[in-house]
Order: C-alpha cells, then structure tokens, then sequence
C-alpha cells in the first residue's frame, strides 16, 4: 500500500514525512535535530522530559514534539523563546540531581544528556545540587546499576515492560518523596528478567550499563558485532541468534537451512566444531554459554531438502576453476563458485575427498557418512571430483586452461622434534598415525602409549590409541593443563578413558633399547615462551626429570603443508604466502585455509573458503556476492516476557557413551541432544540480536541542523 505523505515546515525548512508520524518524527528523519531524553523510536512517546518543546504556528504555548502529530500544513518553530526556555530549565532540573563530572564518567562521549547540553545550554541559574545518593548495584550479573546517574526519563522501565513484556525493573517512591528506578525483587533473576539488554540499549546516561568486563570486548567493534558477539565470533559468521530462535520454535529444518547460508557442513560443524561463538556467548556471565554447538548438531540432524531449491544457480560463465585439496576450505570454495556458475573442479591427492576431516578426525567423532552426505551435496552442484590425484605443480593448471586455482591443500605433514631418540622403531607420526587408522590400515602400536603434544589433534591420538588396544596411554606437553589448546570438553573426555595428562613437561629424549622406544624422559617445565623465530626457551623445575616407560611414541606437536619449491609458490615457514586476500604473488593463484594459516579449525577453514569464492568470483569478472536466503523469514518478537529463575537455568548436556564401552570401537560416542533436550537448551538463548532492533541513540552532531544550536 502508498504511503500518504504529509507536507509541512520546520524551522522555516520544507519537510515531508508520514501520515500518521509526529513533529519529532518529521524533524529527525529530515535532518533536523530537536533534543529529546524520555523518547525513542521503539518506545511510546509520553513527552515527559520537557526537552522536545516546539512551538506550532496557531496553537497557543508550546507543545511537546515528541506526541504531537504532524499533520499536513503544519508550520513548526523548534527555537522558539518559551521552547527554548522550557528545554533549559529541564536541563538544569535533571544536572541539580546528576553527578557532576562529565570525564570520568564511562558514558563519557556517548551520553544523551552530555550532547543536549551542550546543544541547549543551561540557565545560567545556580540551581542547589541535591545529588541523588544512591550506591552502584554489582551484585547482579551482567547489568550494572548506577541510579544516581538516572534522570528518570524512564526509557528502560517502558523497554522492559512494554516493550519486552517483563518488567524487572520499575519506579518507587523513596523515602525522602523522590521517585527511583528499582528491581522488582531482590535480584534480577528473582525479578524474571531475560537479560536482554533492552534498558542498557535505550538508558541515555549510563545508569544502567553492561559490567566492564563485558563493556570492554565491544570496543572499536560494529554496533551488530558488539551486541551480537557469538554470530561475530564465529568465523563464518552463522546467524546463531536465528537458527536458535527457529529450534525454540520446533522448525529444525528452518534452523539448519540458516547454518547452510554460511556453512556447506553443518552436520561436520555440529559434530567437531571448535565453536568459539560459545566463548562469546553472553551466557558465560550468567552461569555457562549456550550448546550451541550441540543445537546445530541436532538441527543438521533433522534438515529436510527444502534448502536445496532456493541455493544460487547463476547461469554459466564459461570460467574453469581448480581447487586443490578437497578439505573444508577447497570443497566449500567449489561449493559457492559452482553456484555462481563457473565450471569447478577439484583435485584431491587422497582416495577420497574431505581432507583432515576424514584423515585427521577419528570416526568415533566425525563419522565418514557424515562427510560423504555434506560433500555428495556439493558435488550435486556440478562440481567436478578427481581422487588420487595429485598435483605438484600449481601454475601449470593455468596452461592447461583453468582460468583461476585456488591452493587449499592442509597441512598433512607431521612434525617430529629434535628429540634425541625420534628416529627408534615405535616412533609415529601424528598426520601418519591417523591417516592410516582412518584408511582402515592403522599403524602397529604397542601397549605403553606416549602422545608428545596438548592440541585437540593430540587427544585425538590418545585416544585412537585406546581404541586399538593399548591399555597405557599417556599424553605430555610444554603447556600448563589451564592453557592447553586443546579443548575441555575433549580433555574431560581423554581422561574419563584412562588417558594420563603430563602437564608442564619438556620432552629431554626419547629412550631406546635394541633399537626399539623403551621410554621418555621428562622434567617439569617451571615456564616457557616462544621467540620470534618460534624456538622455544624452556625454563626447568631442578631436579625434575623422570623416566616414563613406553613401547610407542607420537609425535603430536604440529602439521604443516606437504609441499616442495616445485609446487610453484611462494612459501613463508613451509607455508604458502599470501599477499593481497588469499591472492598469491602468482597471478590466477588464490590460497587458504590451513596451508596459509596453519593447522586451525574447520570452521575457520570453511571461513576461508567462502572468502575465497568471493575473492576468486571477483576476479572472473563475477560481482563477488555468494549470499543466500535458504531459510525461511523469520519474525523476531520483541516481547519475550517474564521467565522466573531464567538466568540460572543449567545447561544441558549431550548424551555421551560410557567411556568402558566407547574405547571399544570407533562407533559414535557423542549422541548429541534428544529433542526434549535441545528445546530446552535452545530456551537459554539471551536472543541478543533483539538489541539490534531497537533504534541506536541519536546525538544532536550527527544532524545537519546540529550545528546551529551549538
């Protein structure tokens, strides 16, 4: 339907706006600046503040901007003498009760009322200071209480009341006959607030803000990212908000089809994903993040093919495309450019495609069906695949006709520390180890297990070596069991199967008899750091050392690229350079994901990938836009409403086979969530992206007009 559309002045300025909108709409849309306090584009106006006084040509008075209709003819004066006068004595009303200083205030700079001030000016009366004494409230997770900074424009009752249909927070005459803001109760979480930071986003002064150590991370950060921080702690930046809020809803389908707009593997990812968004998770100030990881397990479990019918399919463009290694990173660069009609194809030196996520993940957590069904969906895009077939040099795909190549190869090269004793028999390899475990050929192990090494690629050698029999099973590193990189979730896991930890160790020499590891020698590290040229300078705990008895060792310290100068590209430490995006010096040539970066994640390699589409569309003459709505719309409610108890709710936890029968074999030992259990998990969401709603606060220096009331 048209929009009526109304016309009228301001300020001797023709303007049009809406039928239907106010004055204070009508100036602000137009560039207009009137300082207003009590009102917000997402609030209903009550034209309390006094501060949006204007006055209309034959009306009698002054009336308040912010409530009164525009209507057609209307001509508006906003300096007016008595407006002018009214908005003064409302300032120096709200400072009589304020704090004083200005600078030392954390709002300092993105304060409402700082900026009307300075605007409208004050007085000149010196009025008697009644501060309002009021100490900070800490006690409350997440939210900090200042209310002697409040100016009882009462935008974050109104938010959490009529807005979000909670009301946690309130107004209470005090004793002294002062109005206040308060809790209704003696916490939030008694008071059923949903944390959702609608009163932080909409309090002009700061007297209710984030606690610092959550106020800190969005420094310098868009607003989306600093009030979204998991979906902009993700790599690939899923719209985790989204996908949660559909589970919430029962529509898994809807949810999984928001992970395949980002991601070609949301099974792999729901399954091994490092998820760093949880470490982002808002949650973590409350009790613990939300599963996220497990939610899009469950998600990708119970996908339809709806999806399939809205992916890209551009016309072709006659561009060929090579890709070099069929891992996260390549397979899903194949996945974007086919739809973006180029002709793909990949070559994969392995049998079979998937990269480290086939060859560097055990089965028992990343299954190989899983991986064949996300790449057969990729392949059913046109995407050529060519197994077992390796390619040494990479300009010479240029001479044979493609017309761009993108290297993304992984790192499959073990490394082996210069350990006196590394060359005994019974020493392995990490890449090697579970390359041939997972080709169904797994290398001879003894009893009396070793693993060199703290990353989760570590754990996953401990515990492959569990799996084929060995009953002694240790795993030493540099670092303390606090910084290990490897995760926790994998560490507890490690441990529940019998697998020793030796923190803090340094590796001295591995020992041998007859030729053949008989053990390792150890000493307590009492610290360690890296120089620049990465060699390690290790400070020892005296008198530490001790023997370890083993038959086995594997080393588990890092991979690189399997690469020789005869690939034909610049390295950098083995690794492949970069110098423009994931362009190479050579022309044509594009790389990513761990053969540049070094070993990571998957998710950050399919993070690669799909910056490498763009990149690699652009240069083909495409527009470089890969985005697609797979999901259906989705209404988000403002109003969530009251939920006693909300802020401890404890988070669930995925089903896992007992360690004594998961050791067994390589069957799936982490069953994710019951359905039960994932619309509870999915309960625990903040919904954060709901902030992003509501209107970001206006400032008198961002309007053209501006300048005239300085």
């Amino acid at each position: 339907m048209e929009e009526n559309r109304i016309n009228l002045t301001i300020d001797g300025k023709p303007v049009t706006v809406t039928d239907g909108k106010t004055i204070l709409d009508a100036a602000l849309e137009n560039g207009i600046y009137i300082p207003h306090l009590c009102s917000h584009e997402n609030l209903h106006p009550v034209g309390a503040c006094r501060m949006c006084m204007v006055k209309v040509q034959g009306r009698d008075g002054v009336a308040a901007s912010c409530t009164t209709r525009a209507e057609d003819g209307m001509v508006v004066d906003t300096k007016d003498e008595l407006a002018e006068k009214i908005r003064k004595l409302s300032t120096d009303l709200m400072f009589k009760t304020h704090p004083s200083e200005c600078v030392g205030c954390p709002k300092y700079g993105k304060c409402q009322l700082q900026s009307i001030l300075q605007v409208v000016g004050d007085t000149g009366r010196k009025l008697y200071a009644f501060p309002t004494r009021i100490p900070a409230d800490a006690h409350n997770p997440m939210i900090l209480h200042e209310m002697n900074r409040c100016i009882l424009c009462g935008r974050c009752v109104r938010a959490c009341g009529e807005l979000r249909g909670v009301g946690a927070i309130r107004f209470e005459k005090a004793e002294n006959g002062r109005m206040r803001i308060v809790v209704d109760g003696t916490s939030l979480n008694e008071a059923g607030c949903r944390f959702c930071g609608a009163c932080v986003e909409v309090c002009p002064t700061g007297s209710i803000r984030e606690h610092e150590a959550i106020a800190e991370k969005t420094i310098g950060k868009p607003r989306n990212d600093a009030l979204v921080p998991c979906r902009a702690g993700c790599p690939a930046h899923i719209d985790i908000p989204r996908y949660i809020r559909f589970i919430k809803e029962g529509n898994f389908p809807a949810a999984s089809a928001v992970v395949r707009e980002k991601s070609p593997f949301p099974r792999v990812l729901g399954a091994v994903c490092t998820h760093p968004c949880e470490l982002e998770c808002k949650r973590n100030a409350l009790n613990s993040p939300v599963s996220i990881r497990n939610l899009k397990r469950y998600a990708a479990e119970h996908e339809e093919s709806s999806w399939r019918e809205k992916i890209r399919h551009s016309p072709a463009t006659g561009k060929r495309v090579a890709v070099i290694g069929a891992g996260p990173a390549g397979m899903t660069a194949a996945r974007y450019l086919a739809s973006k009609g180029h002709a793909v194809t990949v070559f994969e030196k392995q049998p079979q495609p998937g990269g480290m996520m086939r060859y560097g993940i055990p089965p028992h957590r990343l299954s190989a069906d899983t991986i064949d069904l996300e790449i057969q969906d990729i392949l059913d895009l046109g995407v050529t695949l060519k197994t077992d077939t390796c390619i040494e040099n990479a300009p010479v795909l240029l001479r044979q006709g493609f017309d761009a190549v993108y290297a993304a190869i992984g790192t499959h090269r073990g490394i082996a520390l210069p350990v006196k004793g590394n060359n005994l028999d019974g020493v392995l390899i990490n890449t090697d180890f579970l390359r041939q475990n997972a080709m169904g050929t797994p290398a001879k192990i003894g009893n009396r297990i070793i693993v060199l090494g703290g990353g989760n690629v570590a754990l996953d050698c401990a515990a492959v070596a569990r799996r084929l029999g060995a009953e002694d099973v240790h795993l030493a590193c540099l670092e303390s069991y606090e910084t290990m990189p490897s995760s926790e979730e994998e560490r507890k896991w490690a441990e529940e199967e019998g697998i020793i930890i030796h923190p803090a160790t340094s590796f001295l020499e591995i020992m041998g008899a007859d030729g053949k590891v008989s053990g390792l020698k150890i000493a307590s590290v009492k610290s360690f750091r890296f120089e620049a040229d990465s060699r390690s300078v290790i400070e020892l705990v005296p008198d530490s050392e001790q023997v370890i008895s083993a038959d086995t060792i594997i080393f588990a310290v890092g991979q690189r690229p399997d690469l020789q100068d005869a690939f034909g590209l610049p390295l950098v430490r083995g690794r492949i350079e970069i110098c423009d995006g994931c362009k190479t010096p050579v022309e044509g040539i594009f790389a990513g994901g761990d053969a540049v970066t070094g070993t990571q994640s998957v998710i950050k390699a399919i993070a690669a990938g799909r910056d490498a589409a763009q990149q690699i569309d652009r240069y083909l003459g495409g527009d470089g836009e890969i985005e697609e709505a797979l999901a259906p719309e989705q209404h988000r409610c403002a109003y969530i409403g009251k939920f006693a108890g909300f802020a401890m709710l404890p988070r669930q936890e995925a089903e896992v086979v007992a360690p004594e029968i998961r050791i067994k074999g390589f069957e799936r030992m982490d069953l994710g969530f019951r359905e039960e259990t994932a619309l509870c998990e999915a309960n625990r969401c903040l919904q954060c992206d709901l902030r992003t709603d509501l209107a970001p606060q206006q400032f008198w220096s961002s309007f053209s007009q501006g300048g005239d009331k300085a």
